[in-house]
């Protein structure tokens, strides 16, 4: 198997309102492969999706009962630390719930994370030893 990712699901318990926290909120488009019950978001080098978890799980061939902390958390990366307190603030004045404010972090960068509507947890991050190449990707070579 190739060391890549191609696409990223989340199973959601409210596709409309994951819809809308994610287009409206985020402001984030869609592609033009979305449907009623899927939607899916071209990111720089991995597709992002939601899906109703009941099918997620259906399809996965397992419960989708389950709760507290998933064991994973998603991750967008900034240029700077500013950038993190910029987003951080806007998510804030949205009704985003904030689980961690921004701060500096022992691994010598700066964070915070918020939850999606499904209590997901995004970490915003700013990484001092991280670069982008070109197109936004992130490059650890």
């Amino acid at each position: 198997m190739k060391q890549q990712l191609h696409l990223i699901t989340l199973g959601v318990k409210d596709f409309k309102k994951s819809y809308e926290f994610y287009t409206k909120t985020l402001g984030w488009k869609p592609s033009g492969a979305s449907t009623e019950d899927v939607a899916f978001f071209q990111t720089s080098g991995v597709v992002f999706a939601i899906y109703p978890r009941e099918k997620l799980a259906e399809d996965a061939l397992t419960s989708p009962d389950g709760s507290g902390f998933s064991g994973f958390t998603l991750a967008y990366n900034t240029s700077s630390e500013s950038e993190v307190d910029e987003i951080i603030a806007d998510l804030k004045a949205k009704g985003v719930k904030i689980v961690k404010e921004p701060q500096k972090v022992f691994w010598g960068g700066y964070s915070s994370y918020f939850a999606d509507p499904d209590d997901y947890r995004w970490e915003v991050a700013y990484n001092p030893f991280f670069q982008f190449d070109e197109k936004g990707n992130l490059n650890l070579e």
